[in-house]
């Protein structure tokens, strides 16, 4: 059945007593299913659904692009893995930061990489069996014999119609309707299938990668390429509610949603009705108290971040207690737009993984890395020319980071999986849906079911405003604006509103899970 006829027959959500993938588009979650299906663990699931989507949502993720994963084994012990690249060692001299083209085409990419990384972590740690030629196979089929372009994928390519002429190398791989078949991917594909992960770094395909991205006039070089490696760490964490709720560490703005959900963790939340203006003024001035600490973000190698003092419950009860329950505090933050895809699966084992990958704003940078098939990111827009900012670009630094896929732990155990697309409306969202799954005890689908906002500038619109889904209801904007809050009001279930994904595992091991109604997408069960 085509992914179209797919989403028509089956719903958004799932239930299941053994295993479970998400992923906002229906033909990756069933590359992932079939792995489920055969004995694989979750982690060489979302290796093959993660692959298959990087070839059918290529507006929002790809090859060119990078990966943050989140895993637990069934006992909690947790894991993060940051496949993210680094700024090229030789950068251009630049005045301004530019957000499209060659020259924001200034990273590496380690989303290959770190499928390496965690396939030899599943094979060392959780018993893992699969080949990555057999988990690339749906991915090389798909871009081989094509599949039906998704609604998101119409949508960004209508959304960015003025722009692709100047994207050299766009209109000839990327439809707009119809079937869209993508055979120098599949060749890529097949070469890392073929050759190991490294292929992408170090051998005759990366060599091909650094000379088509050098001829558009990109700073990445083969030696960068070759310096491209993912590295593994513990998770931030952070009490909520009785769960423990863990965050990629920097570069990433993980610290950025435990601090939204310490600042929560003040006030009784379950205590306002979640259809209400009170509950979203409450996030939103809890958004703006935890957005005041990301420009100290950056990458620790480079600069120095206390995260233990940024999450200290001193710290945020002291944040929590500025808040005015009656009035909105001034937004001084500029906005930065990206989009992303999430991606988490459940064994039959109770191991857990939360995986983003993306190639930072829609269709990335706009460049194709010559005959290889492969869309690179834009990710180094994400950096600072303030020589003063931690965030500032230099060689071999990699940039702040949006992506921070979570997980909370339940009596040390998973219990649930969650993550969004969306840059600076990623903790947004994630605290929006973490007070409705644990302050007012809605079901996966229900919780992504309800109105989103959206604090800032978008591309769409210029202004500071609070953005919200037209069907959070006219009392609700309305009473948003009467706190102070100025309040825009956009489509239900908005593009814009991003695209979450949640698993939960409960206390009878019964799993639930849903992937975004805004999405293409869904969760499929064992």
């Amino acid at each position: 059945m085509s992914a179209a006829g797919r989403r028509q027959s089956q719903s958004f959500n799932a239930t299941s007593q053994t295993a479970m993938v998400t992923a906002p588009h229906w033909l990756a979650a069933e590359a992932g299913e079939k792995v489920l299906k055969r004995g694989g663990n979750a982690i060489e699931a979302i290796i093959a659904a993660g692959a298959a989507l990087s070839v059918v949502y290529p507006h929002f993720c790809g090859l060119g692009g990078d990966a943050i994963w989140m895993i637990a084994d069934a006992s909690g012990k947790a894991t993060t893995f940051l496949g993210i690249g680094q700024a090229a060692e030789h950068l251009p001299a630049l005045t301004d930061m530019p957000l499209r083209g060659p020259l924001s085409a200034l990273t590496s990419a380690c989303l290959v990489d770190s499928w390496g990384h965690l396939l030899a972590h599943s094979n060392a740690a959780w018993g893992g069996h699969e080949t990555l030629a057999a988990l690339l196979d749906d991915a090389i089929a798909l871009a081989e014999n094509g599949f039906p372009v998704s609604a998101s994928q119409r949508f960004w390519h209508q959304f960015r119609k003025g722009e692709l002429a100047s994207w050299p190398g766009f209109s000839a791989l990327f439809a707009d309707d119809g079937i869209q078949r993508q055979p120098a991917l599949a060749a890529t594909l097949r070469a890392i299938a073929e050759n190991g992960p490294r292929e992408f770094y170090e051998g005759a395909l990366a060599r091909r990668i650094a000379l088509g991205l050098a001829e558009a006039g990109s700073p990445v070089r083969a030696s960068d390429l070759a310096r491209t490696r993912t590295i593994a760490g513990e998770p931030l964490s952070l009490p909520y509610r009785g769960l423990t709720l863990l965050a990629p560490p920097p570069p990433t703005q993980g610290v950025t949603t435990l601090g939204i959900m310490g600042v929560l963790g003040e006030f009784a939340m379950a205590g306002f009705d979640y259809r209400e203006a009170g509950f979203y003024h409450h996030l939103v001035e809890a958004v703006k108290q935890a957005f005041l600490d990301r420009p100290a973000i950056a990458d620790p190698l480079f600069a120095a971040i206390d995260t233990q003092r940024l999450l200290a419950p001193g710290r945020l009860s002291a944040k929590a207690r500025t808040i005015n329950p009656g009035h909105a505090m001034p937004w001084p933050h500029p906005y930065k737009h990206g989009d992303t895809a999430f991606l988490a699966a459940v064994d039959a084992e109770g191991r857990s993984v939360s995986m983003l990958q993306s190639i930072y704003f829609d269709w990335g940078s706009g460049v194709v890395a010559g005959d290889t098939g492969i869309l690179w990111q834009n990710r180094g827009a994400a950096f600072s020319l303030d020589p003063a900012s931690p965030n500032h670009v230099r060689p071999g630094k990699r940039p702040f980071y949006t992506l921070n896929p979570g997980m909370a732990l339940k009596n040390g155990r998973p219990h649930l999986l969650y993550g969004t697309q969306g840059a600076d409306g990623q903790p947004q969202t994630l605290a929006l849906l973490l007070s409705l799954l644990i302050d007012h005890g809605l079901d996966p689908l229900a919780a992504l079911s309800q109105p989103r906002f959206l604090l800032g500038r978008t591309f769409s619109d210029t202004r500071d405003s609070l953005k919200i889904e037209a069907n959070a209801g006219a009392s609700v904007l309305e009473g948003l604006g009467a706190f102070g809050h100025q309040v825009s009001s956009i489509d239900a279930f908005s593009q814009l509103g991003g695209q979450a994904g949640i698993i939960c595992i409960g206390d009878d091991k019964a799993i639930t899970g849903a992937h975004d109604p805004r999405s293409d997408g869904g969760a499929i069960g064992l």
